[in-house]
């Protein structure tokens, strides 16, 4: 692992940080979770993806009901420290409605009409 100091990252006021998952062969980003200091740490120990879930309010280690887990490949920070990229090997799909990724409903696609 990079010698980074984690204390560098800026975590927002609930001590949240978002993490924008990329799938490592097709660098097609496949979710955007959101990581707090211990899930992050898990995630870098276990080289899996852990995030912190706003709407359950605990830890959550991405596939570990599903068995789709992510396995990670690098984690970098933006330019201000208060985002991650995180690239995965994924076991299966990102997203609980089964698709590959959680970004499906295109609302602009580049065509002019």
């Amino acid at each position: 692992m990079a010698d980074f100091d984690l204390d560098r990252l800026k975590f927002d006021e609930k001590g949240l940080i978002p993490a924008i998952v990329v799938d490592h062969g097709s660098k097609q980003v496949l979710t955007l979770a959101y990581m707090n200091r211990e899930s992050l740490q898990i995630s870098l120990e276990r080289r899996l993806t852990c995030f912190w879930s706003r709407s359950r309010q605990k830890l959550w280690l991405k596939g570990e009901t599903s068995g789709n887990f992510q396995h990670i490949v690098s984690v970098t920070s933006d330019c201000d420290d208060d985002a991650l990229v995180v690239e995965v090997i994924p076991d299966g799909p990102a997203c609980h409605t089964g698709t590959f990724s959680c970004f499906t409903h295109t609302i602009m696609d580049g065509e002019e009409e």
